[in-house]
């Protein structure tokens, strides 16, 4: 399951319409993915943190769908929840120090 950038038009692996195109390998099919750069950055991320490749991380997403959702939107999904994680866990750190540090200091 080796994930291979697709041709892009413009340098830096965006096309003109600022998506990014990823090809994989799923359930024995080639399928290709174009997400905004943003999100695969986002799901590499997601995919570093549960010690998988992107590409695992894709076709553990694709076959946790019921097919009512484009793969496309179950990524950006998957993205947009390992972000709010993260974030709350930047917050939760935040708000642990200003607790530490006694009242009037947070």
């Amino acid at each position: 399951m080796a994930e291979m950038p697709a041709e892009n038009p413009k340098p830096g692996g965006a096309s003109l319409s600022g998506l990014t195109k990823r090809s994989f390998s799923l359930a024995g099919h080639r399928t290709s993915v174009a997400l905004e750069e943003a999100f695969w950055d986002v799901l590499r991320d997601a995919a570093r943190a549960q010690g998988v490749t992107l590409s695992a991380l894709v076709a553990a997403a694709d076959a946790g769908r019921d097919g009512s959702i484009p793969l496309a939107s179950s990524l950006r999904l998957l993205a947009l929840n390992h972000a709010l994680e993260r974030s709350a866990e930047a917050a939760g750190g935040v708000r642990d120090a200003a607790t530490a540090a006694g009242p009037g200091h947070g």
